[in-house]
């Protein structure tokens, strides 16, 4: 399916070497002040061809709003969002044409449908994901202006290179200002060069991206099947690249003892009333698949770019066994571009369950 979520809905359109590609927005609510910049800002940040670490191809990614916004707010009503392909290269993929290129959706899509389109990879290009960012940008805005919520996405690692970063203290001006968005000042440029060096070897690199939701309301989530944790997982798991995710401490928490892992509760004494908090937050901020107010922070693992230039063995679709060496433009580690991607699916999702959750706590 192309359509993601239920009260908050949406549906991307269009391939990565197409005429544009897009997405449509269901279920916005009316009056939210859109900053159309804010959106903009949100596309410049997953662009491609920022740097020498990312894909080369040149695209503006500008945002057009064809509906749904009156007078700098919103309807209520279907917002369509779309961006023109300005620097396709479609001539790039002829000679990958008839080739199933490894790690890629080349093989699967054409057993599936029969059909596939070759010219970049189509909808399961990362290109796909503009539509994704976009509507993310509209729901980081309802989510700031009705609970106050902010989601933020950073490298956390990059092949080896691991960084240091306080989940309750990093700042989007901490990430903005490293050329491979990693807020550690000190791994963060020993990042830039490893890429680099993969770029030079015609290879490419994965890593980690972690993210924290903060200020998110209690009682988001829908037991059982529809938990908070496992919505996050899908969102995440349904970009290109994605290959794990865990929430809190993940699979590092098979090494404690309950004890150990158990988040103790306290009253935190506020102005009028005493908030419920838990000392530690081993469980990532959801208990029971509702989140229970504290930050929400997991991790989502991003294998290396499936595109090398270096030789490959594989096979076309007439039989044959052939040696690929791929051409083109692509990112020697999909990372840097990646953090507006997964802040995008965070938000949509945290919208969507708090629209469902208010829906049912109003009566």
């Amino acid at each position: 399916m192309n359509t993601f979520g239920h009260l908050f809905r949406i549906t991307t359109w269009g391939e990565s070497h197409g005429g544009a590609v897009g997405v449509v927005v269901d279920g916005c609510p009316p009056q939210i002040d859109l900053d159309v910049s804010a959106i903009q800002f949100e596309m410049n940040r997953r662009k491609p061809g920022q740097s020498h670490l990312t894909t080369p191809r040149q695209e503006g990614d500008a945002v057009e709003i064809l509906s749904g916004v009156f007078e700098g707010k919103t309807l209520g009503t279907p917002i369509s969002m779309l961006v023109w392909n300005k620097n396709a290269r479609p001539s790039d993929y002829q000679h990958l044409k008839d080739l199933y290129r490894p790690s890629h959706a080349d093989f699967t899509y054409q057993e599936k449908y029969g059909i596939r389109n070759w010219q970049g990879g189509g909808r399961a290009s990362a290109r796909e994901t503009i539509g994704r960012v976009a509507a993310g940008a509209i729901a980081k805005q309802v989510l700031r202006e009705h609970a106050g919520t902010e989601t933020l996405a950073y490298v956390k690692q990059i092949h080896t290179l691991a960084a240091e970063v306080d989940t309750d203290t990093v700042t989007l001006e901490q990430i903005e200002a490293s050329p491979v968005r990693c807020p550690d000042p000190i791994v963060s440029p020993k990042m830039a060069e490893r890429i680099d060096q993969a770029r030079r070897d015609r290879d490419s690199l994965g890593g980690i991206i972690e993210s924290v939701a903060r200020n998110v309301p209690v009682g988001l989530g829908e037991p059982v099947f529809d938990k908070l944790k496992a919505d996050l997982a899908k969102a995440m798991m349904s970009l290109p690249a994605t290959m794990g995710f865990q929430i809190g401490s993940g699979f590092d928490g098979i090494t404690m003892t309950g004890s150990e892992h158990n988040d103790p509760f306290y009253l935190e004494e506020g102005d009028e009333t005493a908030r419920v908090r838990t000392r530690t937050n081993n469980s990532g901020g959801t208990q029971g698949g509702i989140s229970n107010g504290e930050n929400i922070v997991f991790q989502v693992a991003f294998k290396p770019t499936a595109t090398i230039g270096k030789p490959q063995q594989t096979v076309d679709m007439h039989g044959n066994e052939v040696t690929l060496e791929a051409s083109g433009r692509h990112d020697p580690c999909v990372l840097v571009r990646a953090p507006a991607i997964v802040e995008a699916m965070a938000a949509l999702v945290l919208t969507d369950h708090l629209l469902r959750h208010r829906s049912k706590s109003c009566f």
